[in-house]
């Protein structure tokens, strides 16, 4: 209540010129500074992104599926990616595979997921009127656009696009020379992650100056939803790590085009000893992971943050344990940057450090516990609505327990050993990461499409789409734990010429219809999102009863979201199902703008002290919306 408001821009003016915004077309739907508009800019592009990297995993999945088969078929794709003999180029395979990891990693679960929702949300759930900086958010998305221009132009040069595996590893990703995708296409890749780097920054700096200070009256830090201390979380992180991919990006960029040898030494290309010396490729991984643990919590922890407001909205219980899921998020947030070097069990590191890494690997189990109990607590008992969102926000913490149960087998470094660079790796993070934060992104979709476009998707489509895509994950994800414990390798253009793998031959088959089945499946939501945008039912103010301020705006608010004075707040987000708020002609939810003074029935003895203030607390309120900078 005592925070400071720090409004720039258009934010800085009355509440009465912001719902009064008028504009043309270029200014209200390309380079608008509506945070609104903004976030749906990053969903769309997400969802384009999603679907080029679900279909460069069909083409290496039809290749591992089938090895025999005659793709000749695919030659008005893929040009001279199919070769003589009707079979995928290996090149061409191996830049599917860094591409498909490049763009789904970065492109959909980052900026797709967090930009998304962040942008969204943040502003409508603490009773903002935009972002602190609605300049430096348009400029965000459009550094992102010009990212993904570069990215996606990459596929369509002559020599390919990166194929150096989307962790990109040095010597082969900085030798322009090694093979086809380290030319061009590496360049490209490089400066397209420059561009998106810079976005991710603005981005999160503006996410962290908008929660701290444009809070509404009332809306303390312990009052803020779930979403909202996870989008905060999410940029802390990506503020302190992403500037480390950079400088492992630009150093890259420096051994390949100026000479210099921070990642290369002693290196032979066709018996021809490079000038090199001195550099470590080591050095590259030690940089990169350090970025790329905490982007696995970069990506999920806003999956995380949305699926607790789905929960606990659609299971008409408060979210059990609130300051305990607030905790647990701030330890996986510390502890993801002093984990990274489980990825390296394998580099030649002393073994007593991996011991280490090994011990504060397994410590980050217990706050992602946590997280799983207290949603599992949230739905026992629960008065449960099935929605499209529900569902998946379930799905998610199946998927996040038992993805989460094979990294404890992983971060033991002596199974990792013998794991590492195998299926069982790509089925781990594939569930927990990929699969999981999906989830958590279809379910906020579902829960605010209303809210984006004011009207509904359809419900029926919704479930298919669910069933289809929770049954698909497991199918696709769970034999490859088997097939990796086995020994199968990841990144094998075939195993046709392994005897030891041909017993696998029908498993991998099945795998690949499985993810045929499910990357199409995929469709039914396209539709269901951009048909639902124009023709969907119009949506009620509040279709699922939920207490967050968004709620409280116009069914499709205008910039500035609220056409008169910002809401106050008095209480806590999860006040469902609570006793005595039917007497106070409430049902089982009361909404954070309720003041204590019209709920005496179910208050608390504390909230009944709270009441008595009430009336000091409006004229602050009243006296912060005539003096923003106040």
């Amino acid at each position: 209540m005592a925070s400071v408001v720090l409004d720039v821009e258009h934010n800085a003016v009355g509440h009465d010129d912001h719902h009064d915004h008028h504009g043309n077309f270029w200014t209200n739907y390309v380079f608008s500074y509506d945070h609104k508009v903004i976030a749906k800019q990053y969903l769309i592009s997400g969802i384009l992104w999603a679907i080029i990297g679900g279909g460069l995993s069909l083409l290496f999945r039809i290749q591992l599926g089938f090895p025999e088969a005659n793709l000749e078929w695919l030659r008005p794709l893929l040009g001279d990616w199919i070769t003589e003999s009707g079979k995928m180029d290996t090149t061409f395979y191996l830049a599917a595979v860094t591409m498909h990891g490049t763009i789904m990693v970065f492109f959909v679960l980052t900026a797709g997921l967090s930009g998304t929702f962040s942008n969204f949300l943040i502003p409508l759930q603490i009773g903002a009127r935009d972002m602190a900086s609605g300049f430096m958010n348009m400029l965000s998305y459009w550094l992102f656009a010009l990212a993904s221009v570069i990215m996606l132009a990459s596929l369509f040069i002559s020599t390919g696009p990166a194929s150096g595996g989307w962790v990109i590893y040095p010597p082969l990703s900085a030798l322009p020379q090694a093979v086809s995708g380290s030319g061009t296409g590496m360049t490209l890749w490089l400066v397209s992650m420059v561009f998106f780097i810079a976005s991710s920054l603005l981005g999160s700096i503006n996410y962290i100056a908008t929660t701290i200070n444009l809070r509404a009256a009332g809306m303390s830090f312990a009052k803020l939803p779930l979403t909202i201390w996870s989008f905060f979380i999410t940029a802390i992180i990506g503020v302190l790590s992403f500037p480390v991919l950079f400088a492992a990006a630009l150093l890259l960029v420096f051994d390949r085009s100026f000479g210099t040898s921070f990642y290369l030494s002693d290196i032979y290309i066709q018996g021809e000893l490079l000038s090199h010396s001195g550099g470590s490729p080591i050095l590259f991984q030690h940089l990169f992971w350090f970025l790329g643990h905490p982007e696995v919590y970069i990506v999920l922890l806003p999956a995380l943050g949305l699926t607790s407001e789905v929960i606990s909205t659609n299971s008409r219980k408060p979210i059990f344990g609130y300051r305990a899921m607030i905790g647990s998020m701030l330890g996986i947030a510390f502890l993801s940057f002093i984990v990274w070097a489980h990825h390296m069990f394998v580099s030649g590191m002393n073994p007593f450090l991996g011991t280490i890494f090994m011990f504060l690997t397994l410590i980050i189990a217990v706050p992602s516990a946590v997280k799983a109990f207290n949603y599992i607590t949230t739905l026992f008992r629960g008065n449960i609505v099935f929605t499209p969102a529900m569902l998946f926000s379930i799905g998610l913490v199946s998927l996040f327990i038992s993805g989460g149960v094979t990294g404890i087998i992983l971060g033991n470094s002596a199974l990792d050993i013998q794991l590492h660079d195998t299926y069982f790796v790509v089925a781990h993070f594939h569930l927990v990461m990929g699969s999981a934060a999906f989830f958590g992104m279809m379910a906020g979709v579902y829960h605010w499409f209303p809210k984006m476009f004011g009207r509904m998707m359809n419900t029926a489509l919704g479930y298919v789409h669910f069933w289809l895509t929770f049954l698909g994950a497991y199918m696709v994800f769970f034999p490859m734990h088997y097939i990796g414990i086995a020994g199968f390798p990841r990144r094998y253009y075939s195993f046709t010429n392994f005897d030891a793998f041909s017993t696998f031959a029908d498993l991998n088959t099945f795998i690949s219809i499985a993810a045929i089945v499910t990357v199409t499946g995929q469709f039914i939501f396209v539709f269901n999102f951009f048909w639902s945008m124009f023709r969907g039912r119009i949506a009620p103010l509040n279709p699922w009863k939920s207490n967050t301020l968004e709620w409280t705006t116009p069914r499709v608010p205008g910039h500035g979201n609220w056409p008169g004075p910002l809401p106050v707040v008095y209480r806590w987000p999860y006040d469902y199902s609570k006793p005595g708020a039917e007497d106070d002609g409430y049902g089982d939810f009361i909404p954070q703008t309720v003041p204590f003074s019209k709920t005496k029935a179910s208050n608390t003895p504390e909230e009944g002290r709270l009441a008595e203030l009430e009336g000091e607390f409006q004229d602050l309120a009243d006296h912060r919306e005539k003096n923003p900078f106040i």
